[in-house]
């Protein structure tokens, strides 16, 4: 497998008060900045990066772009991938997509990995007046036409249903050509298919178990073999799944560290993503930390016991939701594949490699986890795992992936 970091650039606000400390936000950029720098100097190999809007405290990651742009200039080899961006026409016009897209490839000398999606949230679709009935196809219509603009000189106009514009030469170019890859976000089961029709890699945000990633895998590109059409120019296969991290030297002291980052991820993403909240949230007029640690003290029960030690699997998965959403925000929360010592990581993260995984992102930057615990774990897992997948990945997980794609008939763009 290959490995990469996801920011939301959460912000909690204080248990105790209703407004941030002032340093908080600038305190947290530049954090990630540090971490990723980090990561990149131990040869981990991708950052993906959310684009939100008006989400208080789940995430301030409003312009990721220039996140990018400046991790283009402190980092070396890491892949900087937009995880994704908003491509529906209300959210961000087509052709400065394409021009962003671009601009980063060319500063980051060809390191860009263009997600793209829609988000489900009320906050933001109707804050920016998106018609939630028709953002699937505006997202479509949308993605086609940059990875259009991004390839073609001059571009030769559209007339959509979404947008329109005339002829024009959308520049500058990217490095990678025909386009930098191309991803798409996935939180349901249907949406990896879509990806594989499409010839997109699918960024999975269900928190897949092994088994799951497993038969996710095997019909992805049995459906890229046989029934791909690429939205863009090229293929970019490939399955990716996010996982909550921390370590320690000891499971223990990894648990005490994780603390409340997965809860809070979880009950944040939760309270932005149900559609009533468009309505009743009060904009700048709520502690969303206090709520999730005044929430449930069944909640707080459960977490002190699963900090005692590790839940088996079975009693991760009991009384999970039906719902494909809802059960990615209930694993979100509980789900500790990625946490704890080296040993138990390399035991818990190999089940993943023996499944055909592509790449594991690991969500650390989460609720009120420290700096330092971050970049430690970081330099851990950097130094004591990360070049046993690595070779592996090259040994023999590259010769499983050049079996499944063998006689695809379009180009291939891919850094997996």
């Amino acid at each position: 497998m290959k490995f990469g970091l996801f920011y939301e650039l959460q912000t909690p606000k204080p248990y105790d008060g209703d407004s941030w400390d002032p340093d908080a936000e600038r305190r947290v950029f530049h954090e990630m900045l540090e971490q990723v720098e980090l990561a990149d100097q131990l040869g981990f190999d991708y950052v993906f990066e959310v684009e939100h809007h008006f989400l208080e405290e789940y995430s301030h990651s409003s312009a990721p772009e220039l996140m990018m742009a400046a991790l283009s200039q402190r980092t070396k080899q890491i892949r900087l991938g937009h995880g994704i961006v908003l491509t529906p026409p209300p959210y961000n016009h087509p052709a400065r997509v394409a021009e962003r897209i671009a601009t980063l490839d060319i500063l980051s000398n060809g390191r860009v990995e263009f997600g793209t999606g829609e988000s489900a949230s009320e906050m933001e679709l109707g804050g920016f007046g998106v018609d939630r009935g028709l953002k699937k196809s505006m997202w479509e219509e949308a993605t086609r036409e940059i990875a259009n603009m991004l390839a073609s000189e001059p571009y030769p106009g559209f007339d959509g249903e979404f947008f329109s514009m005339p002829a024009r030469n959308v520049v500058p170019k990217p490095l990678q050509k025909p386009h930098p890859p191309m991803w798409v976000a996935a939180s349901r089961r249907e949406t990896t298919m879509v990806a594989a029709r499409f010839g997109l890699a699918s960024l999975g945000f269900g928190f897949e178990t092994p088994e799951e990633l497993g038969e996710r895998a095997t019909e992805y590109y049995r459906l890229l073999r046989e029934e791909s059409m690429p939205i863009g120019h090229a293929l970019n296969p490939g399955l990716a799944v996010l996982n909550t991290f921390m370590m320690g030297k000891t499971d223990d002291e990894a648990i005490r560290r994780s603390a409340g980052g997965p809860g809070f991820f979880s009950y944040s993403l939760g309270y932005y993503y149900t559609p009533a909240t468009g309505d009743t949230h009060p904009p700048g007029g709520r502690n969303l930390y206090r709520a999730y640690r005044d929430a449930s003290p069944e909640q707080a029960a459960q977490e002190s016991v699963e900090r005692r030690g590790f839940l088996s699997e079975a009693e991760i998965r009991k009384g999970e939701p039906e719902d494909e959403v809802e059960r990615a925000l209930y694993r979100a929360a509980r789900s500790g594949n990625a946490i704890g010592s080296t040993k138990r990581l390399r035991k818990t993260l190999k089940q993943y490699e023996n499944q055909h995984l592509d790449v594991m992102v690991f969500v650390a930057q989460a609720g009120d986890r420290r700096h330092e615990h971050i970049m430690e774990s970081i330099d851990q897992f950097g130094r004591e795992l990360l070049p046993e997948f690595h070779e592996r990945h090259e040994s023999v997980h590259r010769t499983w992936r050049a079996k499944q794609l063998r006689g695809l008939e379009f180009p291939i763009n891919s850094s997996i």
